[in-house]
């Protein structure tokens, strides 16, 4: 069984500095939101999907380098402050089944914020940005958890993935994949627990802790048990 982690949201407590940042960048072209708003509209999009989206609501597009100055800036950020999310390494230190990162995220984002948490030689090499896969579709898209575990050599219905987003959690889905939500990032809100049951969880945990039991009853369950 493959155990397949989202990076931003789940391992590491990055979306609400990287809504932060977006949102500075943002109001420089008149678009005003607060963090836990972009973080809960664009929560697993790429920063270049999130411009994308706002410039179109804006009818007009996004220079690219704006788009590149914030990314640059996530970046500095994630590197000074981010931290990994509450339980991971007690959680890590549990599992003994093979795991990997599949993430959105650009290859050099991974590198930067894993190292700061304490999480790059952890999965170190399997650790797999959308946009190195060929294709480069992002979540929704199945592509980066296919591409997991065709390295890996795991059956995608035997591979579980934690997600904190709609997007990753449809990907997950679309991939053949059991999906788990989680909540336990500061960029959670009302309503969220929901969202990822609807977009096809099939549980959703609070705690990292949680995790290694939910993967084991998880393991134990075939869909002819129904």
């Amino acid at each position: 069984m493959l155990i397949i982690f989202d990076c931003d949201g789940v391992l590491i407590d990055s979306e609400i500095v990287s809504a932060q940042v977006d949102c500075e960048f943002l109001r420089e072209l008149g678009y005003d939101a607060a963090p836990e708003e972009l973080a809960h509209r664009f929560a697993g999009f790429t920063t270049e999907r999130i411009f994308e989206l706002v410039g179109e609501e804006l009818d007009r597009a996004v220079p690219d380098e704006i788009i590149r100055r914030a990314e640059r800036e996530t970046d500095r950020r994630l590197g000074r402050t981010v931290e990994p999310i509450a339980g991971v390494h007690d959680m890590l230190n549990v599992l003994d089944h093979p795991r990997c990162i599949c993430s959105n995220s650009r290859p050099e984002r991974l590198r930067v914020s894993l190292t700061k948490a304490g999480l790059w030689e952890r999965f170190r090499p399997y650790i797999f940005s959308a946009r190195e896969v060929p294709g480069g579709r992002g979540k929704p898209a199945p592509d980066v958890f296919l591409h997991a575990s065709r390295v890996l050599d795991a059956n995608p219905s035997e591979a579980i993935v934690l997600e904190d987003s709609v997007a990753g959690v449809t990907g997950a889905v679309a991939a053949g994949m059991r999906a788990v939500g989680f909540t336990g990032g500061s960029h959670t809100w009302p309503g969220h627990a929901e969202a990822l049951m609807e977009a096809g969880a099939m549980t959703v945990v609070r705690r990292l802790e949680d995790v290694p039991a939910t993967v084991e009853a998880l393991g134990q369950w075939r869909p002819e048990a129904i």
